[in-house]
């Protein structure tokens, strides 16, 4: 029989180190948690752009297509993804005289795998 010169009071506290330390790296990888989400933000408004462009009738110099307007933006607290287009969260949702003609949530949806393995890839380097 083998006797370890360790008490359980001993073992507890090593447990504890180890927890502690383990808590430490999560906080200290979360810090920079808006880094993380922007690394998911940019792989999304990646994939939004390549979104095949429906035929419009409007041909007048300076007209941008709205999916050629997907982007992201950072502020101190949060990212979001959105158009450059007033109308985007019309197109999105649809209106009283208008369906839907959503973008973003399908394209989401399709690829949050991808998003949320490329933001855990950053997370744990």
């Amino acid at each position: 029989m083998s006797y370890s010169s360790r008490t359980n009071h001993e073992e507890t506290l090593i447990g504890f180190d180890e927890l502690f330390n383990e808590v430490n790296m999560f906080i200290s990888k979360t810090e920079n948690y808006l880094d993380i989400l922007e690394i998911g933000a940019n792989e999304f408004v990646k994939d939004l752009l390549k979104l095949t462009k429906p035929y419009s009738k409007i041909h007048k110099s300076g007209y941008t297509h709205i999916v050629d307007t997907f982007t992201y933006r950072k502020t101190n607290v949060d990212v979001g993804v959105g158009w450059g287009k007033y109308y985007g969260l019309m197109l999105e949702d649809g209106t009283k005289k208008m369906k839907s003609q959503p973008h973003l949530r399908p394209t989401f949806n399709q690829n949050k795998n991808k998003y949320y393995s490329k933001m855990l890839d950053k997370f744990y380097k």
